[in-house]
């Protein structure tokens, strides 16, 4: 197995992580809830690891993973996401035992819905907003998210995907691994954006739809309330809304872009 290889990509993954515990910074300004510093030290300890790695193992080639170091990238990049995901709980005082960080961590990035989380209204409103980004990263897949940078890191990503992907296929929907992998990143992000227009449409306040909205297309189930979506048990259309997303967000999304470039009947076809 080339380890030089797999430790340069998880490099490049930990830059990427430490650039997205930067997002809920801004929450934190306008909330003023004190945190700004704890994601800061976050953002910076993974970008820092990262970089450490991304240039000691840096190959001046184009390189092709294997399924070998697809599969190695695949289990170290879900541990060290969790590792440093983690960090915001610990540094915020949210989460007192390392364990139950990583805990809530990796729950988060795989979708889990587990919390060792109580009393959630009462958790910093920018950790409950990385709380939620956490599923949202892992209703697509980090790696898929991640394969389609990989080639700016002058590495293949193929062996990556079939590593992580989900589902009985990995049937290339376009040439190039990329491009189906920013075909789903935008299909994606669609979703969310018109999750969160229409959850906010129905008198959820913004920072609830965001939330609500990854853990909606993610099929998470993280929230910001305690009762979560009974939080809302009076407003119908806002259930309404959650449950179409839920069900969308359930449907594999490389089907839905088959349903767009191909012929529909096909994708309709799917055993999915």
């Amino acid at each position: 197995m080339n380890i030089r290889l797999t430790l340069y990509v998880l490099g490049g993954l930990l830059i990427f992580l430490g650039a997205t515990l930067l997002t809920p910074i801004p929450f934190s300004l306008y909330y003023r809830d004190g945190q700004f510093l704890c994601f800061l030290a976050s953002a910076a300890a993974s970008s820092l690891v990262g970089a450490i790695l991304f240039r000691r193992f840096r190959s001046p080639n184009r390189q092709e993973a294997t399924l070998r170091e697809g599969f190695a990238i695949v289990t170290f990049a879900w541990m060290g996401f969790a590792l440093f995901g983690g960090l915001p709980y610990l540094l915020s005082g949210t989460l007192q035992h390392p364990v139950d960080a990583f805990f809530e961590s990796m729950s988060g990035f795989a979708t889990a819905g587990a919390s060792v989380l109580t009393r959630v209204e009462q958790v910093p409103p920018s950790v409950l907003f990385w709380r939620a980004l956490t599923q949202w990263l892992g209703g697509m897949g980090i790696i898929v998210l991640g394969v389609a940078v990989l080639p700016l890191l002058g590495v293949g990503g193929m062996q990556l995907f079939e590593a992580e992907a989900a589902g009985p296929t990995t049937e290339r929907r376009t040439p190039r691994i990329q491009d189906p992998a920013r075909l789903l990143w935008g299909v994606y992000a669609l979703l969310t954006a018109v999750g969160v227009g229409l959850l906010w449409l129905g008198e959820m306040n913004f920072f609830d739809a965001v939330c609500h909205t990854f853990a909606a297309v993610a099929t998470g189930g993280f929230s910001t309330h305690d009762a979560s979506f009974a939080q809302y048990s009076d407003n119908p259309a806002i259930l309404w809304i959650a449950t179409v997303f839920m069900f969308v967000g359930a449907l594999p999304f490389s089907i839905m872009i088959l349903f767009a470039l191909r012929d529909r009947l096909d994708a309709l076809r799917d055993p999915q």
